[in-house]
């Protein structure tokens, strides 16, 4: 009888503590698999984290980052844009905005009047151009760029 108890006891204690450890794992993937977004109408990202690192690329405001990981300091974060590349960014330059960045499977993608294929082309997008999500409609975005032209995308075209 002791036995059995002892049993349950360490299968019990097994299974917190695998329960804990996923829990604590997708908790830190969560926080850090954020997606904030560019806020200065143009931003370094550079090799590492200060500005006496070299600068890698520039980007425009609405442009979405994902959050990797931050330096000691808190000040710095390691990102990746949407084509995969990496680099440090100053967290002043950030904020929790949806937003999304074009994609499209050709070189240009249509953004419409309305959230659907039967709306009008308002224009078309070349890839790598941000946009501030404005509201979503099923699969479609309406998007606003930093210019002021509106309208809607569909979700595969976007990042």
């Amino acid at each position: 009888m002791i036995f059995r108890v002892r049993e349950r006891n360490r299968k019990f204690g097994i299974l917190l503590f695998v329960f804990a450890f996923f829990f604590v794992l997708f908790s830190i993937n969560t926080v850090w698999a954020k997606k904030l977004a560019i806020k200065a109408s143009v931003a370094n990202i550079r090799s590492g984290p200060g500005t006496k690192y070299e600068m890698l690329w520039q980007v425009e405001q609405y442009t979405p980052l994902k959050i990797l990981d931050k330096d000691k300091t808190g000040s710095w974060y390691y990102i990746k844009d949407y084509e995969g590349s990496i680099g440090w960014i100053h967290k002043d330059l950030l904020v929790k905005m949806d937003t999304v960045i074009t994609k499209p499977r050709d070189e240009r993608c249509n953004v419409r009047s309305g959230p659907g294929t039967n709306y009008d082309v308002v224009f078309k997008a070349v890839k790598g151009v941000p946009f501030k999500v404005i509201e979503r409609k099923g699969d479609w975005i309406h998007i606003r760029h930093v210019d002021g032209d509106t309208g809607w995308i569909h979700k595969n075209l976007v990042w």
